[in-house]
């Protein structure tokens, strides 16, 4: 699986690093970055659950 952040869609909320922090955190802007970009296997569970919860959609998972 792979992760990716559509930094121009996050607004900042801070859900996906507090739900998947081994593959999603905040960085100097205050916006959401994937810190890896393929997503360990262990961490696809949560790492959908944070696409699921970010408030616009910003998460793309394939």
């Amino acid at each position: 699986m792979i992760a990716h952040v559509e930094k121009d869609v996050c607004i900042g909320c801070g859900a996906c690093p507090s739900i998947c922090p081994e593959v999603f955190e905040m960085d100097e802007d205050g916006l959401a970055i994937a810190l890896r970009e393929q997503v360990p296997e262990d961490q696809e569970e949560l790492a959908e659950e944070a696409a699921e919860s970010c408030p616009t959609e910003a998460i793309i998972l394939n």
